[in-house]
């Protein structure tokens, strides 16, 4: 039996996972509308009570139709509201195509890059999550289905802002959270890049973060951690690690806001320049830990 399917009993999805011991998450469930092994991962879809359609790899809840617009706008915006020029864009992951869809809607942004290594999960998007499939069809995008490492080897100097759309740090993204990784994207931004990754939560993860946040500062001047609110994932909170190229960059305030008439245009359902600003205000005792660092 696939593992998904142990996670499920009497029309209850329950999530647990080593990475947050002691406690679960558990959505009803109407059907199931897709279950299958990919060459990667286990992949399945199913129709829940109260959340919409919900994507799962391996496990681990993705992303729920009714609140993933609270990780992937602020995914995306955070960087490319603190980037001058974010021109070229590179997405690592993000296969359910909502990071996508954010990054192709900026004004600024005329070409998108996309490195998704699971076939299977973009063509799973776009049957059972097409709201968030849409970026897939834009003319700016450039679709690659591969490594993420090998495609940045091979293109140096290349992106303005990389972003990094990982599940957790276990199976197929364990690489993501390294040093190494940083690295990388590093050498494949042009000058002044930024980056900008799935931090994990603050309450779950505080070591790891700590850790990414000190290998950061060693490749980058301008290192920080900013969060969002998202009912859906374990702690119903999301981080995001970013770091810039460029010693000038603020990302405590935004460099291009976007316009009330903009984010309607956008319809933008979370960040605005505000939230912007307030996400990188923490909580007492993470702000202490960081600040050690």
């Amino acid at each position: 039996m696939a593992a998904d399917m142990q996670n499920i009993k009497e029309g209850w999805f329950t999530e647990t996972s080593p990475l947050w011991p002691g406690q679960a998450t558990s959505f009803q469930i109407e059907e199931v509308l897709h279950h299958k092994k990919s060459k990667f991962q286990d992949v399945m879809v199913f129709k829940s009570k109260a959340y919409g359609n919900v994507l799962v790899l391996d496990g681990v809840v993705q992303c729920t139709e009714r609140d993933e617009f609270a990780y992937q706008e602020m995914i995306a915006y955070l960087p490319l509201c603190s980037h001058p020029s974010p021109k070229k864009v590179l997405i690592i992951g993000g296969g359910d195509g909502g990071v996508l869809r954010e990054v192709v809607k900026h004004p600024l942004v005329e070409s998108v890059v996309q490195c998704e290594i699971d076939e299977d999960v973009i063509n799973v998007s776009k049957k059972f999550l097409p709201g968030m499939a849409t970026g897939f069809f834009s003319p700016k995008l450039t679709l690659h289905v591969g490594d993420g490492f090998e495609f940045m080897k091979q293109n140096q100097d290349a992106f303005d802002v990389i972003i990094t759309d990982s599940s957790d740090p276990v199976g197929p993204a364990e690489s993501l959270f390294k040093e190494s990784y940083y690295q990388l994207m590093k050498t494949a931004l042009r000058k002044g890049g930024i980056i900008c990754s799935q931090g994990e939560s603050l309450w779950l993860h505080l070591d790891l973060i700590k850790e990414m946040q000190t290998f950061s500062k060693t490749l980058f001047p301008v290192v920080d951690y900013a969060y969002s609110t998202i009912p859906s994932y374990p702690s119903g909170q999301i981080g995001f690690m970013l770091c810039s190229k460029n010693p000038e960059t603020n990302f405590r305030v935004p460099l291009n806001e976007l316009s009330q008439e903009e984010r309607e245009n956008m319809k933008l359902r979370y960040y605005n320049p505000e939230i912007h600003k307030a996400s990188f205000v923490l909580p007492e005792f993470m702000r202490k830990v960081l600040s050690e660092a």
